[in-house]
């Protein structure tokens, strides 16, 4: 049956169902190049062109959003006191738009955002082992004890369903060949996990003795972070980036 224009242009943001009612009628918007005579007439998004006020408007069913989270900004949809990750994409205003993961409040870095649950649940499950690189910048240098202990697994205080020490599973440490050390003479890192425990990286790095100075995630799985970004920016995923992320973009 297709869907109600008024409803596409409302996922557009064009305005209220009131005012929807009021373009349609004044002749803003067309359907296949011809003028629309009702807001509630049925259309094929996926086949038909639909424009307001001369400019196509393309569906998509789901929504994708690389966002460079800065410091200060939670990973949450809603929050009393703290600036949200949802309220930097506000003016999206995408009904269901979620972060996919979380990023502590004094991280920064890559998090997609999007109202695609399913692509939320593959990336997030425990038992698909997606990896994330963090750039670390750490109060101390690694000795190799110390990366060997991290690439084989470390006790962060977790426990297994039978009492046992849960280690962490093997990651991989590099040294950040493009900053060495940082302005403040900290070494930096580069780490990857494939797991999302709470306050794993910084966990980690307590259990060989080191302090975490400052994080910032890089890559979760295929997606990079675009360096283009400043922290508190953000755009919509390239189509090669759904691709990389198996996302059907028909």
């Amino acid at each position: 049956m297709g869907l109600r224009l008024d409803k596409f242009l409302g996922d557009h943001n064009i305005g209220t169902r009131k005012q929807i009612k009021e373009y349609v009628k004044n002749g803003r918007c067309s359907v296949n190049g011809v003028p629309a005579l009702k807001p509630d007439v049925h259309i094929d998004e996926s086949n038909d062109e639909i424009s307001f006020d001369g400019k196509v408007l393309s569906y998509s069913k789901y929504h994708y959003y690389m966002l460079n989270k800065p410091v200060g900004v939670v990973s949450a949809t809603t929050d009393k006191k703290q600036e949200t990750v949802i309220d930097i994409l506000k003016e999206e205003n995408v009904k269901g738009l979620n972060p996919c993961g979380r990023l502590d409040i004094d991280t920064e870095g890559l998090l997609l955002l999007t109202d695609d649950g399913e692509l939320i649940h593959r990336l997030l499950s425990p038992k698909k082992h997606v990896d994330k690189t963090y750039e670390v910048h750490i109060k101390y240098a690694l000795s190799e004890s110390d990366i060997k202990r991290l690439e084989e697994g470390v006790d962060i205080g977790d426990k297994n369903d039978d009492g046992s020490k849960k280690l962490t599973l093997p990651a991989k440490v590099c040294i950040n060949e493009d900053i060495i050390n940082d302005e403040n003479d900290n070494p930096v890192i580069l780490l990857t996990i494939c797991e999302g425990r709470f306050h794993q990286v910084k966990r980690m790095l307590e259990a060989v003795g080191n302090e975490v100075m400052f994080l910032k995630r890089l890559s979760m799985g295929p997606l990079l972070l675009d360096p283009n970004l400043n922290p508190g920016e953000y755009r919509e995923l390239t189509n090669e980036e759904k691709r990389a992320l198996n996302i059907d973009i028909k």
